[in-house]
Order: structure tokens, then C-alpha cells, then sequence
């Protein structure tokens, strides 16, 4: 089978070896002039094609009038005539062959209504003759190891290996400027305009693909298709680096996007969710972009958050304590070991705290004595050495002493090095020595955040929760009839207790309730229940009962009962009187001196679409704005994340005399929240508030679920930003003697069982799978293979039991998407011994069924010519053989899928 690690389909956009320029001119200072300009200088050794039709020739070279008078084969076109003459050169561009144009100029979409219409007619033509567009409104791209500079900026871009992919070219322009002062240098610069075509996805998949590319930085505007951004940038942020930068943090900013790009920013703090479950890091600007990669490239990595501060000066220790604290990044508490240790090295007049103050007169040997103390305090994470240049200092010393300990210890350490002259050549060589060295504590603070971040988010990257197994699917089957059921009577907010009826099939513990429509039923009803109770309101129309006078707690006898009715109704109409009312629920009152009161909710983001809040709940929960976001689907791991990432967390232990909560009941209630927004995609919103949690579990006292129509797909997760693990493919295979294969999705955790697999194949079957020698896959194959996003991609496993309750894998079968979105290419490998014995086909067979659940039209493959075995096991699984059109080796299989 083919290795489906081949050549990307975007190669020819990014390593063409003919361009045309159409547009090109020898008018001074404009956009032709200095595009073509930039390509003939920058040294590219392909074919150059000028076209302007009014003149013979360009900068020296001939012109042609159009692109169809080229009789060799173009590889990428660049536009940069008026936008209303676009549409009828991507034709030519079309019939000529071209499959890859750069639209330069603008005014598209970011210029309005006839703008858009006018982008819409450009896409529509590129896509009937399968040409792919990068842009518009775009400064272009550079490939400095190439020679290829197709932008109009003035300024080239060094040979280096971070690519630097921007919706803006002003930024493009400003990194290239900074990084050319700073001898930085680039594998890729490409500037993506408006996105209207190729996107980030796409082009995050090609870099994962390029050798030249060790490091990505991102900046972004806005994301259109959120499930492959998602995908694309997981995928690639397990093999390469990420630095992010994104615009429109706040309104301003987002408004100054979508006057730039015609897009939506969105919400910053679901962007910021979005981020921590891909892996990568966000800045908050240019310089820490470098800095962050710097950093990555010089292994720089701390574990944890937990900083120490050694400083020769307070001040500058106190500023670097300050950023620290606005960071929420955690002074390590001095353990006793160390506090005893400094005291027998230090002055008597050290700070005896951190940050630790080591005074103005320290020598190179205290520093020294202090550094080697603090590296061996299991509680810090990480060191920040700082030295303010005094009549006493020695900063070459000192730095020579840090860089003589990086060496001895793994703990990370980083230098703040204040001032210029005095300490230049100091900074200098702690920074060839790869130790990050910066002249004022709060950029040296702030990479330490940004590093140790990206660190945390590659341990959430790594977590795969489940959606549902087919029992859960079963069980919740009462919520989606009565989804349905509500939908069909044109309702779409959920009453009180429909809504508790929902999170009751998903096992969340809720208060029983019941709606009472008269003071008598309500007086019934309570003595059903039991006294103590709560009444509230049933209205679709008010989602705080609270603020609208609906809710009387802690009622314990009849005649209360029927007076909190009267009185209930009566204000709630007189303050809201176009509300409808249903009637009064009933149920307990949660009397739980413990408790503590928290709030879940789902709401929908226009771009990453579901996501789960968690915070402080109870009536004040709109003054504290406690809340943390996620993307589900979560796991354990997931939502204890969530609820340290609020100030609640901080409640939930022993407090004020209170017992430590039930945890697991809490983490619980999450974990079935997400596994509601998984199986349910007509879900718009969820209020619980407040969820009350005590020692002794968690219950829902109240809860409200918008619902609306939701648009159904092969893909059952296709409401979701991220795919979560499909249990529902697990099977069991029984083996006639008595040994049960498992079929089921390839996790991370895989990953050395996967090579154990590949290392013990013949190398028959090596060849025949990888077209290749390889003794074993590689750690960037490795990590392809295992962590994948089962969106675009699909890997199936059989294992058996082992040894000591390992499993040991006994063959895969994979597919991953063609570049046309409709059909995918598979590959197939059976243990030797396994051969013959039905594996290939049990797992062709559930693959096949996957590509057909998730809509494609045909699984297509490459398998050699001589690869006899496979050609028979494809013909009985209803695949055709064609000739290769490209390799007279190698022959494609094809299987079309039909609904069945």
C-alpha cells in the first residue's frame, strides 16, 4: 500500500517551478512593478512569465499578452490587476491548466455587497476547472530557500526555519522588519487575505509536510470553517511548534477586523478555549511571537508554573513579582530545605522570601550559591535570574555562572539582564548559550507564561474523551424523542421540568419537580413531595425567576404553600405582564448547610459552536462573572482543567469550616454535560444555576435548554469544533479458538504498540504497505499515525490480549481525506502471522462503512503492481483496478460507496 506521507497537493503553490505574473508592469511603485521586481531579484531559478497586455516586454523580460499564450506548463499564476477582471483571468487561468492562483488585489469581500457578489463569481469559476485560489486581498508569499519572493513588500525575508502564515500582510510586513533587525530567518511567509479558498487548514497541513519548516507562528483575524482550522492546527501542533497571534481581543479590535478582512472575530475567550485544546500558545504580540519561538527552538521548558526569583536588586524583583501575579503565574513557596540552605550562604540581610534578594553586592559565587539552592527545591518549576548592573556587580561572571548551571540542572532557566552597555555583552552570551536573556523583568516573566502555557496545552492536546458508546445511546433515546417531541409543537425553550427530564437520561442528578396550575394542586403536590419546598415560576420567558419575583424557598407548611401561589403569579404579572406562565413548580427545598452553589452551562459560538461554561452560581452569579470555557468533548482530565480555571475552585476545598466538596460527583455532572452536547446537536443553550455541591454529591436545582432544528450529516459530531473519540466503533470479533480480536479507533497512548506493530511486519509487508525500506516509522510518522482528529481521518486497529494485560496490535487500516473533500485514500497493514486469517477484511470492512457513514463517494488506493494478495482481498470487497496514470508500477483501486 501507499504511504500517505507522499508529496502534499499544495506543493506546486508553494514550490513552483514556473510562475506567470499577470499584471506585471514597468510602471514605478506599483504593485505589478514591484512584485515582478522582487522575483527577478530574489534569485528564483524557475521559468518567469510576465503578461500585460500593452506591452512586449517587463523589467527587461518578454511579455506575453495573455496567459493562454504560454505553451509551457504554469505552475502558479499571481494576480495583481483590478478586482472586476479577476473573474475572466482565473478563466483563462483554468482552461490553460493552471491549478494554483494568488490573487493579490483587493476589494472582494472586505469591500462590501458588489465586492462579495464579484469574490463569489471568482470562486465559483476556480472551482469548475479545480483551480485553487490563495487570497484575495493578500500580499503574496516568499520562500527565501527557494529564491521565490511573489509579495510587493520592500523588505526580503532571511533562509530560516519558522513560517510565518498572516490574514495581514501590514503584518507580515512588520514581522519581516523586526526579524531581519534581529537576524531571523524563514522557512515560508505567506499571506492569506481574505481566506476565500486555501485557508489555514489546508496550509497547516502543508507545513506539517515541509522539511524546511521547524516552527509555525500564526497570526489571525478570523476563522470560516472552525471544524477544519481545529483539525489542521491539532494536528500539526503534535509535530511542529504553534505561536498564535490573534486580532479583535476586544470590540475594537474586532471591529477594525472586519473592516480589514470581512470577517467575524468572535468570541475571544472561546478563541482562547480553542487554543489551550490545540497545543499551542498565544501572544499577545510581535516581539513575544519571536521570543516564544526562540525560547521552544533552545528547548527552554518548564513543567510547571511555580517561579522563583533571584535578584540583586528589590525593585526590579518586585516588578518581575508584580508581572507575575497579573499573569497568575505562582511565586514558589521556599521549602524549609532550601530557606536553610540560604540562610547559612546568604548576607543576613537577604529577603528570607521570594522574590529573593541576594542584595546589591552580590558576588558571582552568592549567585552562584542561591542558583544551586533553588535547583533543588522540588516546589519551583522554574528560575528567573535578574541582575541590575551596581558599582559591585560582575555581569559577564555572573552570566558565565547561570551558564555553567543550566548545564548541570534540568530545571528551565531564564536572565533578565537590565540596562545596555554594562551588561550587553553579558546578555549576549547567555543567549548563545540558549538560556532566553531580556533587559526588563516583565518581557522575561511574560515568556516564562507564554512557554510553560504552551507546555500545559500540549497536555490537554493529548486528550482524546469519548463521545458515546452505543449503551449510552440507548439510554439517552427517551431525550431526543422528547427533543423531537417538542419541536414538533413549534416550542423551543424547554420547561423546568422537560429540561430536568433531559439531564435526568444523561444520569445528572436532578431535584424532582412538578408544575402545579392551582393553589390546590401546588398544596397537593407539596405534601407529595415532602416539606420543606421551593416554588418557582414555569415560564418559557423568563430565565431569571429570581429578578422577576417567581421564587419563594424554604416553605414548610400548607398555608404558605397556597399564599406563595397567589403571591408568586400576582408579581410576576405585575412585573412582567407579557410573560406566559404556566403555572408554579414544585419541588424540594435543598437545604444543604455545605453546599456550595456553581452554575454549567452551554452556549452556542457562531464559530466553534457548542462550548461548556463553568463558575459561581446561585442569584449573584452575573456580578462575580466567575466563569471558565471549554471545548468539549471533555474528559477527567478536561474538566478538572475547567474548575481550576475559575475562582470557584478556590470554594470547593475545606472552607470556613466546610468539608472539601465531592469532587468526583462534580466532575461527573461535567463529563455527562458533554456527553449531552456530543448526542444532542439540536442544543442551543443550558442553564444550570445553581448546581449545588456538598461532601456528599451534587444536584440540579434548577436548569433551563433552549433547543432549535440542527442540520443532520453522515457525521453524527458534525456540530462540534472538535471530534471527539468514537466509542460507538468498538467491536468485538470472536475468533473460532475462543480469542477475541478488538476493531476499534487508534489512540495516542497507541503509539508504542503501533511501532512495536510496524518494527515486527516482514519486510515484504513493509514494502508493500510503505513503498519503502523502513526499519521502523519515525517519531513525526509515529505521531501522524497514532494522534489523528477522526474527522478527516480514520484509523482502525485490531489488537489481542497479551502478556502481563497488554494488548499487541495485529493490524490497521486508515484513510485519510483527498483534497477533493469527497473521496479518501486508505492503507492496509495485517501482522504476517494474521495474514489469511480475515483481519484485512473485518477491517476494510468497518472502514469502508466509516467513509460511508461520513458522506464520501469512493475510498480509493495505490497498491503495487505485484501485491497479488491485495488485489484479490479488493475485488472481493467490491473495488475496481485501474492503471496508474502517473506510475506504471502501481495501480488504483477504487470502491464507490452508495448509501445504503
Amino acid at each position: 500500500m501507499k504511504s500517505t506521507l507522499e508529496q502534499h497537493y499544495l506543493t506546486s503553490l508553494f514550490e513552483p517551478k514556473s510562475v506567470a505574473v499577470i499584471g506585471a508592469s514597468d510602471r514605478e511603485d506599483s504593485v505589478g512593478s514591484v512584485l515582478f521586481k522582487n522575483i527577478l531579484e530574489s534569485g528564483f531559478k524557475g521559468r518567469l512569465y510576465p503578461i500585460n497586455q500593452k506591452h512586449d516586454t517587463v523589467q527587461g523580460q518578454q511579455a506575453y499578452k495573455s496567459i493562454e499564450e504560454i505553451s509551457a506548463r504554469v505552475d502558479l499564476a499571481v494576480i495583481v490587476t483590478r478586482a472586476q477582471t479577476v473573474p475572466a483571468i482565473v478563466e483563462q487561468c483554468g482552461r490553460s491548466g493552471i491549478k494554483y492562483v494568488i490573487i493579490i488585489t483587493a476589494g472582494f469581500s472586505e469591500a462590501g455587497h458588489s465586492g462579495a457578489a464579484l469574490e463569489r463569481k471568482t470562486l465559483e469559476i476556480a472551482r469548475s476547472y479545480n483551480v485553487r485560489v490563495l487570497g484575495p486581498n493578500c500580499l503574496g508569499i516568499i520562500r527565501p530557500a527557494l529564491g521565490l519572493n511573489a509579495t510587493f513588500l520592500r523588505v526580503s525575508a532571511n533562509v530560516g526555519n519558522l513560517a510565518l502564515v498572516s490574514q495581514s500582510g501590514a503584518i507580515c510586513s512588520a514581522v519581516l522588519d523586526w526579524a531581519k533587525s534581529n537576524k531571523v530567518g524563514f522557512s515560508s511567509v505567506i499571506s492569506l487575505g481574505s481566506t476565500a479558498d486555501v485557508d489555514f487548514g489546508e496550509i497547516l497541513d502543508y507545513l506539517v509536510y515541509d522539511n524546511r519548516t521547524h516552527y509555525i507562528l500564526l497570526y489571525i483575524e478570523g476563522i470560516r470553517n472552525s471544524r477544519r482550522f481545529m483539525s489542521a492546527l491539532r494536528s500539526a501542533a503534535r509535530i511542529k511548534p504553534i505561536i498564535l497571534l490573534k486580532a479583535g481581543r476586544h470590540a475594537g479590535g474586532s471591529a477594525a477586523v472586519k473592516v480589514h478582512s470581512g470577517m467575524i472575530a468572535g468570541s475571544d475567550i472561546v478563541f482562547d478555549a480553542a487554543v489551550r485544546r490545540s497545543g499551542v500558545v498565544r501572544v499577545q504580540n510581535i516581539g513575544q511571537l519571536f521570543y516564544a519561538s526562540k525560547a521552544l527552538a533552545s528547548k527552554f521548558r518548564p513543567l510547571g508554573k511555580r517561579l522563583a526569583i533571584i535578584t540583586n536588586g528589590g525593585g526590579p524583583g518586585a516588578m518581575a513579582a508584580d508581572r507575575a501575579g497579573d499573569m497568575d503565574i505562582p511565586l514558589a513557596a521556599i521549602s524549609a530545605d532550601t530557606m536553610k540552605l540560604l540562610n547559612a550562604k546568604m548576607p543576613s540581610t537577604w529577603s528570607r522570601s521570594n522574590p529573593i534578594d541576594i542584595r546589591g553586592d552580590a558576588t558571582p559565587e552568592r549567585y552562584r550559591d542561591a542558583i544551586l539552592a533553588v535547583t533543588q527545591d522540588d516546589g519551583v518549576d522554574g528560575i528567573l535570574i535578574m541582575l541590575s548592573p551596581q558599582a559591585m556587580s560582575k555581569p559577564m561572571a555572573v552570566a558565565q555562572v547561570v551558564i555553567e548551571i543550566s548545564e548541570q540542572t534540568t530545571k528551565p532557566i531564564l536572565a533578565c539582564w537590565m540596562g545596555e552597555d554594562q551588561v550587553a555583552e553579558a546578555r549576549i552570551a547567555l543567549e548563545n548559550a540558549g538560556i532566553p536573556a531580556f533587559r526588563m523583568p516583565e518581557t522575561a516573566v511574560e515568556l516564562y507564561f507564554h512557554i510553560s502555557t504552551y507546555y500545559r496545552n500540549q497536555t490537554l492536546l493529548l486528550q482524546t474523551p469519548e463521545g458515546s458508546s452505543q449503551r449510552t445511546q440507548q439510554e439517552t433515546e427517551g431525550a431526543r424523542m422528547l427533543i423531537e417531541a417538542v419541536l414538533q409543537e413549534h416550542r423551543k425553550v424547554l420547561s423546568e421540568m422537560e429540561s430536568k427530564a433531559v439531564l435526568r437520561a444523561f444520569r445528572i442528578p436532578v431535584a424532582q419537580t412538578m408544575v402545579a396550575r392551582t393553589p390546590t394542586e401546588s398544596l397537593l403536590l407539596a405534601e407529595q413531595i415532602g416539606f420543606p419546598i421551593a416554588m418557582k415560576v414555569d415560564s418559557p420567558d423568563l430565565v431569571r425567576k429570581t429578578e422577576a419575583g417567581g421564587v419563594r424557598l424554604n416553605i414548610t407548611n400548607a398555608p404558605a404553600v397556597r399564599n406563595a401561589y397567589h403571591d408568586i403569579i400576582e408579581t410576576v404579572k405585575k412585573r412582567h405582564p407579557t410573560a406566559r406562565i404556566g403555572g408554579v413548580s414544585i419541588e424540594p427545598y435543598l437545604a444543604r448547610p455545605n453546599g456550595r452553589e456553581l452554575m454549567i452551562g452551554v452556549v452556542r459560538d457562531p464559530t466553534f459552536g457548542p462550548i461548556i461554561t463553568f463558575g459561581a452560581g446561585g442569584s449573584e452569579v452575573e456580578i462575580f462573572r466567575d466563569r471558565a470555557v471549554a471545548l468539549p468533548p471533555l474528559n477527567s482530565f478536561l474538566a478538572q482543567d475547567l474548575i481550576r480555571s475559575t475562582h470557584a475552585a478556590e470554594l470547593l476545598g475545606e472552607f470556613r469550616n466546610m468539608p472539601a466538596i465531592n469532587m468526583t460527583a462534580l466532575e461527573e455532572v461535567l463529563l455527562n454535560v458533554s456527553q449531552m452536547v456530543c448526542e444532542l446537536p439540536w442544543l442551543q443553550e443550558l442553564d444550570i444555576n445553581p448546581l449545588i455541591v456538598d461532601e456528599f454529591g451534587a444536584i440540579v436545582a434548577d436548569a433551563r435548554i433552549v433547543i432549535d432544528y440542527a442540520a443532520t450529516s453522515g457525521d453524527r459530531y458534525s456540530h462540534m469544533a472538535i471530534h471527539p473519540y468514537p466509542a460507538h466503533l468498538i467491536q468485538n470479533w470472536e475468533q473460532p479458538d475462543g480469542r477475541t480480536v478488538v476493531i476499534r479507533p487508534i489512540r495516542p497512548e497507541d503509539s508504542d504498540m503501533e511501532q512495536e506493530f510496524v518494527k515486527n511486519l516482514s519486510d515484504e509487508s513493509k514494502y508493500y504497505r510503505f513503498m519503502d525500506t523502513l526499519r521502523e516509522l519515525t517519531q513525526a510518522m509515529l505521531v501522524r499515525f497514532t494522534q489523528i482528529d477522526y474527522d478527516r481521518e480514520m484509523a482502525l486497529i485490531a489488537t489481542i490480549p497479551g502478556e502481563g494485560g497488554k494488548d499487541i496490535q495485529i493490524g490497521v487500516a486508515r484513510y485519510v481525506t483527498n483534497p477533493d473533500g469527497e473521496t479518501v485514500e486508505f492503507a492496509l497493514a495485517i501482522a504476517d502471522d494474521w495474514q489469511k486469517h480475515g483481519v484485512g477484511r473485518k477491517l476494510m470492512s468497518a472502514l469502508i462503512e466509516c467513509a460511508r457513514q461520513k458522506g464520501y463517494r469512493a475510498v480509493v488506493g495505490d497498491v503495487l503492481s505485484q501485491n497479488t494478495k491485495m488485489f484479490r482481498l479488493m475485488t472481493t470487497l467490491g473495488f475496481s483496478i485501474h492503471p496508474h496514470h502517473e506510475d506504471p508500477a502501481v495501480k488504483r483501486v477504487v470502491c464507490p460507496l452508495h448509501a445504503q
